[in-house]
């Protein structure tokens, strides 16, 4: 069975995800500029953590994902099958 992925810029569809795989919205402590979320990231259980992360609103991190022209690519499942907290934020085509 092969991995599966998506990319997409559905607000909706990314909230969905991390909240189904118990994530947070947040950006890297220390990144932040005048008033803006710095570098987005997803905090997941087990992750990076409080320490290197800050959690931020959704609608802070999706207006810097839009200011920002991203697109989020995650993986649907891993190739055994079991679920997958894989993702990274990329550059939107077009």
């Amino acid at each position: 069975m092969a991995s599966t992925s998506r990319t997409t810029t559905d607000h909706d569809e990314i909230r969905s995800w991390v909240e189904e795989h118990d994530g947070k919205p947040a950006s890297v402590r220390g990144t932040e500029k005048s008033g803006t979320a710095g570098v987005l990231r997803i905090d997941f259980p087990g992750g990076a953590g409080e320490s290197d992360l800050e959690h931020i609103s959704w609608d802070d991190w999706f207006a810097k994902f839009d200011a920002e022209q991203l697109a989020f690519l995650y993986q649907e499942q891993k190739a055994d099958g079991s679920d997958s907290t894989f993702f990274k934020l990329v550059a939107r085509e077009g």
